[in-house]
């Protein structure tokens, strides 16, 4: 018998929860304008969760997914990613969707239920909230595949949850994405609970990170509640990816929400497992480490905080002014040419909107 393959996944980690540097920290971290853009991202997203759960929790929202604890992730994914590179997000990435140019606005019209949330002013070629479990992986590999046949210097990054990486979907992406060696990157967001299953009910592997392994491209792991480790890590990804060299980062991180709104995560996890998990906050570990480095005062943070809260008011006022779309607009996005069979219901709901019958003040 002989060994014939050896495999290392590595972990990498720049900040340990109290904010103390525990390794060499990238560059960029000398560069305090640069540090403070990463903490305001993370301080608004945190901002505009809390406000999409009060609006939610008042009818004034749909079912909400919070990305509460794992800011970290969509901030390192959004702050290194180029213009030209695309994002195909699941539905917990509103912090890189945000640095993408996509407006708040946007992401409460969506959740709303409003479609025009998905038609998005900037980064226009980013593909929308993903909510089917997994089939994003897939739409990303075709977008990673067209940049190689165009012989663009354009990157894919994917987004996924722990629980998406069982799919049937996230495994045949891998193995084109290493067959084809695409400029392709997913990032696994490890929050430990797939819904009420947790990490150890999802898969028996050590690592998320080692399942690239049998595609034969590079895995590894990350604190994902690290922003340091996360953004250079992520950097080194899209610069593999340049090269034809897909990337799997297993994000670890914790949700310290409920799933969705519509959960009560009580039911399956404890608050003591909540407690242990909270003490790892990416938001306050970052700005221990800027209060200790001398660039970061209670008088900023303040102001910082004061300052975001009226940018998510007025996202909410955009949001709760925009018109709602008609009936009929159900059918104006289907086809370049509406079919007559469709043609024919959509005329029947106008009628009925503007008939006596049909009572024009319920349209």
């Amino acid at each position: 018998m002989q060994s014939i393959a050896q495999f290392t996944i590595n972990y990498w980690q720049c900040l340990n929860a109290d904010g103390q540097a525990v390794a060499e920290l990238p560059a960029f971290t000398q560069q305090p304008e640069r540090v403070i853009s990463l903490y305001r991202a993370m301080s608004l997203t945190r901002l505009f969760d809390q406000k999409a759960i009060a609006l939610q929790r008042t009818g004034q929202l749909g079912t909400y997914a919070s990305p509460l604890g794992q800011e970290a992730i969509g901030v390192a994914i959004g702050s290194t990613m180029r213009p030209e590179d695309v994002l195909i997000p699941a539905y917990r990435d509103h912090a890189a969707q945000f640095l993408r140019g996509v407006r708040m606005s946007d992401i409460l019209l969506y959740w709303g239920g409003d479609e025009r949330g998905m038609d998005y002013a900037e980064a226009r070629e980013d593909f929308p909230i993903s909510v089917p479990v997994a089939s994003q992986c897939c739409h990303a590999v075709g977008v990673a595949y067209a940049m190689r046949l165009r012989q663009q210097a354009r990157v894919a990054v994917c987004c996924i949850g722990d629980g998406g990486t069982s799919k049937g979907d996230f495994y045949e992406s891998l193995n084109a994405a290493g067959v084809w060696q695409l400029p392709v990157i997913f990032v696994i967001n490890n929050n430990q609970w797939a819904i009420s299953v947790p990490r150890c009910g999802q898969s028996a592997t050590q690592t998320l990170a080692q399942k690239a392994i049998a595609a034969g491209i590079h895995g590894e792991q990350v604190d994902g509640n690290d922003v340091f480790a996360m953004t250079a890590r992520m950097e080194a990804a899209i610069e593999r990816a340049q090269q034809g060299e897909a990337t799997v980062i297993e994000a670890l991180s914790y949700r310290m929400s409920d799933h969705t709104t519509a959960d009560d995560a009580s039911r399956y996890r404890s608050q003591e497992e909540l407690d242990k998990y909270a003490a790892r906050d990416p938001i306050s570990r970052l700005n221990s480490w800027m209060s200790d480095a001398g660039f970061w005062s209670e008088q900023q943070e303040q102001a910082m905080q004061e300052e975001l809260a009226t940018q998510v008011e007025q996202a909410v006022k955009e949001y709760l002014a925009t018109e709602v779309q008609p009936p009929q607009s159900m059918f104006d996005d289907l086809y370049e040419t509406l079919p007559n069979a469709y043609q024919k219901q959509r005329d029947e709901l106008i009628n009925a909107q503007t008939s006596p019958q049909g009572g024009a003040d319920h349209g």
